[in-house]
Parts: structure tokens; sequence; C-alpha cells
């Protein structure tokens, strides 16, 4: 009997040791860490943030209202609906730093107006992101998020920039290849085509001259204007000739265009088990997108005597599918077998930036690829492979681009009250 109270008398105790942080913590909110006391330093939780008189009075992010009790510790208590993983446990010493942004690089601040640009695009929601991705391409995704502390944030008038003056300095040529507005009415011509047979080259080389191209499988050329208009027409003359857009397909300056043939192609890539539908299975279907995808983006310089232009091409193509026989068994078929399909693709793509002089045509081709599309019915080739399967394979076709300057294409409206993009030094007030 002793043996017996004695155990029940140190459940009683346990379980008393247990219930008293349950109440703690939902009368009191989520206690602190034994070593939270130095994680946010000795500073005032209403302390001002990077910029002196940014927020006046205003309570910095997570300090308690007026007139309520402070929370244990450091630790602000959670939202209704929002539980910590590990209540009371941190990992990674936090501090409020220094209070403002770091100039251990002799970093400074500026804001560009980008109004002359963006008032005068009217395709996209957020023609500001067009600056913000040429910046990130000049300078580097990872100068933003590295040593030494950086800022870029747009809207659709400002182009904010904390960073040393040496990278000011490339972000102000971006913006002023945006804001310039002897390019605003600038435009550009894509061609897309396939030819069936490479042989093209062999009248083309002697009238393009090569240029240096990283994507394995691609080779660029340039051509003056009459050339390319020449070598346009001899190829619209062949019956392996194909184009995939029209002609006049325009591209203005600093904006980017989506050209695209893809579509879904659907099949069945398993069978789910289910008792509660016959047969017995349900199919589950997949969608592979088919064709090609071009994204071009182009960007004149200051003097209009070169472009650069992101060209991101990809194509795919599923060969054919592979069928495959499952086992099923239910009680109605017990030898039951379903067929689904497993696809055979093929893929090629080409994300690359390029600069050439505007009066000259720049022309990619990526070398023997499949066909962005479906292909011309030929009478005579069908009837060969109809008979003969194994001469028939997936069309595959050489996939070529042609860009050209336009040149002004339409007028260009000066928008109210916009003013060319400048860095006022005057509105510092001699912080930096």
């Amino acid at each position: 009997m002793r043996s017996r109270c004695y155990v029940g008398a140190l459940a009683l105790i346990v379980c008393s040791t247990i219930a008293q942080p349950l109440r703690a913590q939902v009368n009191a909110g989520w206690k602190a860490s034994p070593n939270a006391g130095a994680r946010y330093g000795a500073q005032d939780s209403a302390s001002k943030g990077p910029f002196a008189g940014a927020v006046g009075n205003q309570p910095a992010p997570g300090a308690v209202p007026a007139g309520k009790p402070s929370p244990p510790g450091d630790v602000t208590p959670v939202e209704a609906g929002l539980s910590p993983v590990n209540p009371g446990i941190t990992r990674a010493r936090v501090s409020k730093g220094a209070g403002s942004l770091p100039q251990d690089k002799g970093q400074v601040w500026r804001e560009y107006d980008i109004r002359p640009y963006t008032l005068r695009v009217t395709t996209t929601a957020r023609p500001e992101q067009a600056i913000v991705d040429w910046i990130l391409r000049e300078t580097g995704y990872e100068t933003w998020h590295s040593d030494p502390v950086g800022l870029l944030s747009a809207n659709k008038e400002t182009l904010r920039v904390y960073h040393t003056p040496e990278m000011q300095a490339m972000v102000g040529d971006i913006v002023d290849r945006f804001v310039n507005s002897a390019a605003s009415a600038y435009g550009f011509t894509l061609r897309v085509a396939t030819v069936g047979n490479p042989n093209w080259r062999a009248k083309a080389i002697p009238m393009m001259t090569p240029i240096p191209v990283q994507s394995p499988g691609v080779q660029g050329w340039l051509l003056a204007k009459e050339n390319a208009r020449l070598l346009v027409s001899e190829l619209s003359r062949r019956t392996d000739y194909r184009e995939y857009n029209s002609s006049q397909q325009l591209v203005n300056n600093g904006q980017s265009i989506l050209i695209s043939t893809m579509r879904p192609r659907s099949y069945i890539r398993g069978a789910l088990v289910t008792q509660t539908a016959w047969p017995g299975y349900q199919p589950e279907m997949g969608t592979i997108e088919e064709g090609f995808s071009l994204e071009f983006s182009p960007l004149l310089a200051l003097d209009l005597a070169s472009a650069d232009a992101v060209v991101k091409l990809k194509l795919n193509q599923v060969e054919k599918m592979l069928p495959v026989k499952l086992d099923v068994p239910t009680q109605a078929v017990p030898n039951q077998r379903v067929q689904i399909d497993v696809p055979q693709m093929t893929s090629s793509n080409l994300h690359e930036r390029f600069r050439w002089p505007t009066d000259k045509v720049l022309l990619l081709s990526m070398g023997v690829v499949a066909t962005p599309g479906p292909t011309k019915n030929n009478p005579i080739t069908d009837a060969v492979t109809d008979t003969m399967p194994m001469l028939k394979g997936p069309p595959r076709a050489d996939a070529i681009l042609f860009v050209e300057s336009a040149g002004i294409t339409t007028p260009s409206p000066e928008p109210p009250n916009a003013r060319a993009a400048s860095v006022p030094q005057q509105t510092f007030q001699g912080r930096y």
C-alpha cells in the first residue's frame, strides 16, 4: 500500500509541474528563453529606424501599445491563430544594430525620377520592373545581397538606390537609357522561322559576319540590312521554310514581348485505385506544354548606335508516347490491366544577352532542333512514312531568329510634367 501511495503522489507532482507552465503561456504570452535578456541589446524597443526622423513618434514594429501590459522579457506575443514552432527556444542572436544604414564602403542614397519612361508605357501594370531587371542584369544579383550593404527599390515614379558611388554610376547609365526621349519611339522587329535543312548557310555565309555566342549549339551573325532582306527573300522560296510570327511584329525600346505557340497536350500518366467508382480505378491525367516560347527585351544605348537585348527561347516537343501496361486488379475484374503513357521529350533553351550595332541585323540559329509547331502535311513523304513507320520520326528543323532595328516607329509624345532623369543633389542637404 505504501508503494502505491508513493507512485500516486509522484504522478500528482509531475502533472502539477507540467500544468503550471501551460497556464502561464495562456495567461501571460510566451515565455522568453533564459538567454533572451541580451538578445536585442540595451536599446529601447521604440527606438528609431535607419533614417532619423523618418517614423516620428510612431511605435517601432512589434512594440506594445500604451495601456497594455508588456510581455515577459522581450518576446512579442504571438498573434491569434499563429504559434511558434519551438516556444522559448532561440538559436540566432538578433540585435537592432546601430539604428542606421552602414556606410563602411562609402554608400550613398540616390533617388532617380523614372516617370519619363513609366508614364509612356501602358502595356504593363508595373513598367518600373523592366528597369530593375536591367539593373540586376548589368550589376549582378549578388551585388545587392552581399557586402557592401545595398538597397534597390522602385515604384512608378522613383527608383531608390543605396550603394557605392561606382554602383550608382552604373545604375544612372541604365536609367538614362530608359528615360532617353530620343529613344522613346524606337522599335525593333522580330522574325521567328525554321528551315528544314541547314544547307541555307552555303549561300549566306559570304554575307554574314560571325559573332561569339556562349550557349552550346547556337550560332550568331551580323548582316547588313539589305543582305538580310535578300536572305529572307531567298529562304521564302524554299518549301522547308516557315515563319511563326508576323513580320510586322514590333517591340518598343525598353519593353519586353513574349511570343508563344505553347499548347497543352494531355495524356494518361497513371492510374489511381479507388473502390468508389467503376471499374475500380481513376485515370491520372497529365499535361505537357509543347511548342516554343520567345521572350525578347531590347535596350538602346544613349547614342542610339548600338543596342543590347536579352533573348530567352524555349522549345519543347513530345517525340512520342511510350505505352506501359499496369496491373490494376479489382474484385469485379481480377486480371484488369490499364495502359498509361510515358512521354519521350526533347527540349532546347537559349538565354543570353547580345549587343550589336543598330545599323546591322542580328541573326541567331539554334541549330537543328525540334520544330516549334506542327509541321505542314506533305502527301509524298507522308505516303512513304505511313507504309514504313521506321522512317517516321519527330520533325526537326533549323530554328532561326532575325532581329532588326526599325528606328523611329511612332511619334514620341512628351508625357505631361515629365523631365529628364536626374539625381537632384540639393535634396540630400549634405547628409551624404
